[in-house]
């Protein structure tokens, strides 16, 4: 019988332990005063759209300007071999 008060002490202390700790966590948590809201993480998935775009519009005008009639020119050349 002392065996299992032992344990059911153990556990009690180890919950309230637990409890305490998460109960702690938890106030700090709240009382940050860190700024980081909605608006601005917006603002940075909106920048980061508009760069990618910018980025993919620059490389489809390189693409369809420079390589591809260059590389058209160049397979044509190759299968037109007169050797």
């Amino acid at each position: 019988m002392r065996k299992l008060n032992d344990t059911m002490n153990r556990m009690a202390v180890a919950t309230y332990t637990r409890t305490a700790f998460m109960k702690r966590e938890i106030m700090r948590i709240l009382a940050q005063q860190k700024g980081e809201g909605f608006v601005d993480t917006a603002l940075k998935i909106l920048i980061s759209v508009v760069v990618g775009a910018l980025l993919l519009a620059g490389l489809y005008t390189l693409f369809k300007d420079t390589i591809l009639p260059t590389l058209t020119q160049k397979v044509t050349n190759l299968f037109n071999y007169q050797g």
